[in-house]
């Protein structure tokens, strides 16, 4: 079954929509679980990743009944085993395996390499199943890998996959039978000229593998369901041309969309009232940046744009995963509102924030 990457985009509005058509939800943190039971989903739809589970998140998620944890380590499994014992539970959970596949992704946002935090290594993994004794309050039932994001092609995961499949298979002459077969998520979206693979693509890819298994199939897609749905609006401030670079200078930063000053991530920046190309027209190339006080900042570099003027707005493309969920209060900027578009009904899902909301938490 499908469950929502939380990370990608938690809105709660989003995430109840998500969970009203069946979801599940793939969290990180005890904040997410937080989100996600506010959300109304079944917490037997709920898996919690993360390599840096805190022992008070450990047992919260185990008080709150979850269907499984995907453990990063030896010693979390330990750990979970022994928040488990301490509340008299048996705790299901599945071992993230690290494939050492390399995603075809930027270097930040890659996860199954050997060179990544994440996952366990093959062997550990096999003596973590073989050792029931040392793990009596866990149920190892699963085996999970996810090896980054944004992937365009189906190869790396094939690949990936490949490798689990052979581990499956050799846990199985040893008697052991697994429940779960998690895939992760990863599926890239169209931000420039990519072509990415479609959900049918990936599919006829992918299930030559798992029909193989007798096991239950767990995939956790998250850009690949908000990313291309949301739009970051932005005003242009300031028009400022210099020798040899323009600058449009506009009221979203790099605090509400963090990609492109984190990743260099491309997205495509549409005027939101198109001017048709005529004589008096010109076409002008600018970088179009933020208020910050960063030199990265800014939300493309050199966009063509005809005859733009101070006032003008600006349509910031595929805004919908990673970004309000990164944003920040960075140089004291309050966070933008949310506004939900169905058709041609809209309503507010998250309010501006306000200079009171950036002290509220704070004592003096």
């Amino acid at each position: 079954f499908i469950c929502y990457s939380v990370k990608a985009n938690s809105n709660l509005s989003i995430l109840r929509m998500l969970v009203k058509i069946g979801a599940g939800l793939d969290i990180v943190s005890g904040g997410e679980l937080f989100r996600a039971l506010k959300a109304g989903v079944s917490p037997k739809k709920i898996v919690y990743a993360s390599v840096g589970k805190k022992e008070k998140e450990i047992e919260y998620a185990i008080k709150s009944n979850i269907l499984l944890f995907n453990v990063e380590s030896l010693s979390e499994a330990r750990e979970i085993n022994k928040v488990a014992g301490r509340l008299r539970r048996r705790q299901a959970i599945a071992l993230r395996i690290n494939p050492d596949v390399k995603a075809k992704t930027h270097k930040y946002i890659t996860t199954g390499h050997k060179q990544n935090k994440f996952g366990i290594d093959i062997e550990t993994a096999k003596g973590i199943f073989l050792n029931r004794r040392e793990f009596k309050n866990l149920e190892v039932t699963g085996v999970h890998l996810h090896i980054g994001s944004q992937i365009v092609e189906a190869k790396p995961f094939v690949k990936a996959i490949e490798r689990l499949v052979g581990f499956v298979r050799s846990l199985e002459s040893h008697g052991i039978r697994i429940k779960w077969f998690n895939i992760g998520g990863g599926l890239g979206i169209i931000y420039s000229g990519e072509r990415p693979q479609t959900a049918q693509e990936y599919a006829k890819a992918v299930l030559p593998l798992l029909k193989k298994l007798n096991a239950r199939i767990i995939l956790e897609p998250g850009r690949f369901i908000s990313g291309n749905a949301g739009v970051l609006l932005a005003k242009v401030l300031y028009i400022k041309e210099m020798p040899g670079k323009n600058f449009a200078i506009v009221d979203t930063a790099m605090n509400d969309l963090l990609r492109p000053s984190l990743y260099e991530a491309y997205h495509e920046i549409l005027p939101v009232e198109s001017r048709p190309y005529g004589s008096s027209k010109r076409i002008c190339k600018y970088d179009i940046v933020g208020p910050v006080c960063e030199s990265g900042d800014f939300l493309g570099k050199d966009r063509k744009f005809i005859d733009l003027k101070e006032g003008d707005l600006l349509a910031v493309m595929s805004a919908g995963a990673y970004g309000y969920s990164m944003a920040s209060n960075y140089n004291s900027r309050p966070r933008p509102a949310e506004v939900l578009v169905d058709g041609s009904r809209a309503r507010l899902i998250t309010r501006r924030e306000t200079y009171k909301d950036l002290v509220r938490s704070e004592l003096f």
